[in-house]
């Protein structure tokens, strides 16, 4: 595990230098945001078709559903009554729900995971994203930013064309060609493969230019502690507790709860934006989570291969 993770932590770092160095003067936003796209609109979508197709779809597909959900509520009204006990500004509040609430399940999740337990770890961070905490986001995670920040477009975008987007219709078109026992042809299955190979690197790579120390501050360090608690201990936590109530048996298991020990999802930052929660907040609250998770992961990763009191 630790090797893996300095792997992870040396592509991630070819961020910051990206930044610092701003090749052919791109600098480190527009690359991320180019190579984000890329990923969102054409990579992602090549690999969910292609594991989605292939994978086991069934009652454990639930079960995941259930374990991520489950999870972040569970965090969303831990930092609540925190907030709530030390009547936390609200824009504040909001952005710290985001931040200890959703974890980075794909784009730090993904290749941890596949590194860590092999290439069939895939089909839990694509089902336990698509199926549970990128859904969740886009509709109770998005109806929390709204309450708690202010809308600032005349006509409110509906929340279910969030889900109008292509991992999901790759998502959706995957499972209905498994559960109807389509073999995909070898040729396609092989320029799927070629693009999925492409995914983690460059996720990586993303999620290291969205990295930014110059937003980490110490008037945000009180609201970021909650959230590092939270996030990186008591979720974890949580979903040990949970998931030895559910039939998910070995190694998946534990692959399900690492996922959900990731620290603070970037994707959260386009709802700070966007509702004007505080984004400099959430930015910290990213870069100091993804940076301790390093020191977290491999702890929990040896909880759960040893087994605990609940696992």
């Amino acid at each position: 595990m630790n090797s893996i993770l300095i792997q992870m932590t040396l592509l991630m770092a070819c961020g910051p230098v990206w930044r610092f160095a701003e090749p052919a003067g791109l600098s480190a936003e527009q690359t991320r945001r180019v190579l984000t796209t890329v990923v969102y609109y054409l990579l992602l979508p090549a690999m969910v078709l292609e594991v989605l197709w292939t994978a086991d779809i069934g009652w454990h597909s639930f079960q995941y559903t259930l374990l991520g959900v489950a999870c972040v509520v569970f965090a969303m009204l831990c930092i609540w009554l925190v907030g709530a006990v030390l009547k936390f500004e609200d824009r504040r509040l909001g952005a710290m729900i985001l931040a200890a609430a959703f974890p980075n399940v794909t784009y730090l999740g993904l290749p941890v995971l596949e590194q860590t337990f092999g290439s069939w770890a895939r089909s839990v961070v694509i089902q336990m994203d698509l199926f549970a905490v990128t859904p969740f986001l886009f509709t109770v995670g998005a109806m929390v930013a709204r309450h708690y920040g202010q809308e600032t477009t005349e006509k409110p975008k509906a929340v279910w064309l969030f889900f109008n987007a292509p991992p999901f219709w790759a998502a959706a078109i995957a499972v209905v060609l498994n559960l109807n026992g389509c073999i995909a042809p070898v040729w396609l299955l092989g320029v799927l493969q070629k693009l999925s190979a492409a995914v983690v690197p460059l996720m990586l790579f993303s999620l290291g230019l969205a990295l930014n120390w110059k937003a980490v501050s110490v008037r945000n360090i009180p609201y970021v502690m909650p959230v590092i608690a939270i996030k990186l201990a008591l979720m974890p936590l949580f979903a040990i507790a949970l998931v030895s109530f559910l039939p998910i048996a070995g190694d998946y298991r534990a692959a399900a709860v690492l996922d959900l020990s990731m620290p603070s999802m970037v994707l959260g930052i386009v709802f700070c934006d966007r509702f004007k929660l505080d984004s400099s907040l959430y930015a910290m609250a990213v870069t100091v989570t993804t940076a301790i998770s390093l020191i977290t992961l491999p702890f929990w990763h040896g909880v759960l291969m040893q087994g605990s009191p609940w696992f």
